[in-house]
């Protein structure tokens, strides 16, 4: 409701020319809240707000925007203007707004940007999509071992305005290689002629800058830390990752995994922000290449079309086998995928695994099967062969669609492959043309069908 009312006040004032009223308003507001406002209004009243904004809310309230908001207002500013606002970002959040703009527009902001962003800037510029030296930050406190605690703390008043955080400084030595950390704390509660070297935390976790941002994560949620120190291979510091950068990776972690576990391309765009045009394109890859795999289903329905004309009570039953199947498929799935995610599983327990799975799937069969045998003969009046047929082929359904559910993703895993890829729509598919085989051999030998 605050966030309403917020938009509605700014939208008066706006209308009604109160321009230093807003620029007041603005000013009690926090960074975040501002940027949700503007992302309500359209693009001319965007500008209008944006422009407003006391200068050194600006930046603030930019890193806050959504990535089609930001490319407008940079823009729309002038060449001045708009390197201002680069020069002001974090170097992280800028480099994520430049990769996503074209070339022409990059080459003149970063023209015009000072010459410590543009450094900063071509330096993220050179690490691979995804991984920890392009998510990181180069704002950091350094200091060195023979420092005082005085000396640190002056560093900090000088540097630490324009640093991502300062509750841990790094030690380096002369060649700039990370030999320990110290938290702000401790340079608070310690003599101020004590030396780094002797109260530093000398047994550092550290990210290499080639690490994979989903394994930044990991180490994050393993060690519980709000920040690590990123370093090449010469273990030499480059920079940081914060924790608030880590929330942000999981998100986009997970709605990726999402996506590909119903069959869609990923997407950076949110959902509104995305055209019919290009939502076609993301969905359509995966749909044409599910109906063509589904046409093998259709290839036994004819094979055993024979069979089918002899006992056309078989035909009411394979829906039921088919979702059976999907469903008990996806749930193998989605619990394997998980666990391969949270490194709780790896290709090494595919045989505890799949045993595992197996004695699931043979008591999950054999309960459905005996509530559908019930209702078989009760409700729908069968023969005992046709029911037996039916209740065999859903143990087996459910026995196959487990073991295909569970091994997918692991072996997409080892080969190279997201196993998020191998999710429900994929294993669906190829559990329905094993349960239709089945199905019909079963019908076949019980049945005595030529």
């Amino acid at each position: 409701m605050e966030g309403i009312r917020d938009f509605d006040i700014v939208k008066e004032l706006l209308k009604t020319k109160q321009y230093t009223s807003l620029r007041q308003k603005m000013a009690e507001m926090n960074a975040a809240d501002i940027a949700v406002v503007l992302e309500e209004m359209d693009e001319e009243d965007l500008l209008k707000v944006f422009r407003i904004l006391p200068k050194n809310m600006a930046a603030d309230v930019f890193s806050y925007l959504e990535v089609d908001s930001q490319q407008f207002i940079i823009t729309s500013l002038s060449e001045k203007d708009a390197a201002g606002i680069i020069d002001n970002l974090m170097a992280d959040d800028a480099t994520d707004l430049l990769e996503e703009m074209p070339a022409n527009v990059v080459k003149k902001l970063l023209a015009n940007a000072n010459p410590d962003t543009r450094r900063d800037i071509n330096h993220l510029l050179r690490y691979p999509e995804d991984s920890a030296g392009s998510i990181m930050t180069v704002e950091y406190v350094d200091l060195k071992e023979n420092m005082t605690v005085e000396d640190a703390i002056s560093r900090i008043r000088k540097v630490g305005m324009d640093s991502e955080t300062i509750n841990i400084c790094y030690v380096l030595d002369a060649k700039r290689t990370l030999v320990g950390t110290v938290a702000l704390r401790y340079l608070l509660i310690s003599p101020g002629d004590a030396v780094i070297g002797d109260i530093m935390h000398e047994n550092v976790i550290f990210i290499n800058t080639m690490m994979d941002q989903e394994e930044v994560a990991r180490q994050f949620q393993k060690y519980d830390f709000t920040a690590m120190p990123v370093v090449d291979n010469e273990n030499r510091l480059v920079g940081i990752i914060t924790v608030d950068d880590v929330v942000d990776i999981l998100q986009e972690e997970a709605t990726e995994d999402m996506e590909k576990m119903a069959a869609i391309v990923p997407s950076d765009k949110p959902y509104m922000k995305t055209s019919v045009i290009e939502t076609w394109k993301k969905r359509m890859p995966w749909l044409l290449l599910l109906m063509i795999s589904a046409a093998f289903t259709g290839s036994i329905l004819t094979t055993f079309e024979d069979a089918l004309m002899a006992y056309g009570v078989l035909i009411a039953y394979i829906p039921m086998l088919m979702d059976t199947g999907g469903n008990a498929g996806g749930q193998a799935s989605v619990t394997i995928i998980r666990g391969l995610s949270l490194n709780e599983i790896e290709f090494k327990d595919g045989f505890r695994v799949l045993w595992k799975e197996m004695r699931v799937a043979l008591l999950c069969g054999i309960t459905l099967s005996a509530a559908n045998f019930v209702k078989l003969l009760l409700l729908d009046k069968v023969g005992l062969p046709v029911a037996l047929v039916v209740c065999l082929t859903l143990v087996a359904a459910v026995l196959i669609a487990k073991v295909v559910g569970c091994m997918l993703p692991m072996l997409a895993k080892k080969i190279g492959f997201d196993p998020a890829v191998m999710a429900s729509p994929f294993i669906t598919t190829i559990v329905d043309v094993l349960s239709l085989l089945v199905y019909f051999q079963i019908a076949t030998h019980l049945l005595h069908i030529a």
